[in-house]
């Protein structure tokens, strides 16, 4: 079964972030964000940050970072260090459809990381949005099967199910709530788990504090 292209709506969640960057004072650039080990200016960096590489360097990196997904996320991320707010803005710009590879799985990788990275940085300052539900549909079901999320081991034996569109996944003791809270709840972010509710909502917020501790 052919992969649905999901380049369309990259394209699109990429152009709402950086409608975002645009409009971000320096102290918001430098807050922190859901990520708590990176800066809003690091998780927009991280975002495009294997865009510019070639597959040859994609694979480098990778070996360098010892398969690590974290040691590699940092060694993509090292290359922009000094870039400032512009920089990054220009950056985001130059990158807005992705390519490398965020392009690959129908640019499914670029949507998943891209959507929950955007909502790491609104949810920190406090600035919501509302995600389009033809976008966020298939981010849900891409992140639960994504190898570098922690998302599918986190919901094992519960139900999901989204109270704003039509939309669950699994089986087992129910969480509910909006779908974004979902989404970051599932990808291991606490701060969402205020926003759900259900049977299995203590075994969730289990699961994402002992991975946050």
């Amino acid at each position: 079964m052919s992969r649905p292209d999901l380049m369309p709506y990259a394209v699109q969640e990429r152009g709402e972030l950086l409608a975002l960057l645009r409009e971000l004072t320096p102290a918001q650039w430098d807050s922190p964000t859901l990520c708590t080990q990176w800066s809003v200016r690091q998780v927009a960096t991280h975002i495009v940050s294997y865009d510019e590489l070639s597959k040859r360097q994609t694979a480098a990196t990778f070996l360098r970072g010892g398969l690590r997904t974290g040691k590699v996320n940092e060694l993509a991320l090292a290359r922009y260090r000094d870039l400032d707010p512009a920089g990054v803005v220009d950056l985001v710009t130059r990158c807005q459809r992705p390519r490398g590879l965020t392009a690959a799985m129908g640019a499914g990788i670029a949507l998943t990381d891209g959507t929950i990275h955007h909502q790491d940085i609104r949810r920190a300052l406090g600035l919501p949005r509302t995600i389009p539900e033809e976008r966020l549909r298939p981010v849900l079901d891409f992140s639960l099967a994504a190898p570098t999320l922690p998302s599918k081991s986190n919901r094992r034996g519960l139900k999901l199910v989204a109270t704003d569109i039509d939309w669950s996944s699994g089986e087992g003791p129910e969480v509910r709530g909006p779908s974004e809270a979902l989404l970051m709840a599932a990808a291991g972010r606490e701060a969402a788990l205020a926003d759900l509710s259900g049977d299995g909502l203590s075994t969730l917020r289990e699961r994402v504090g002992a991975a946050a501790g």
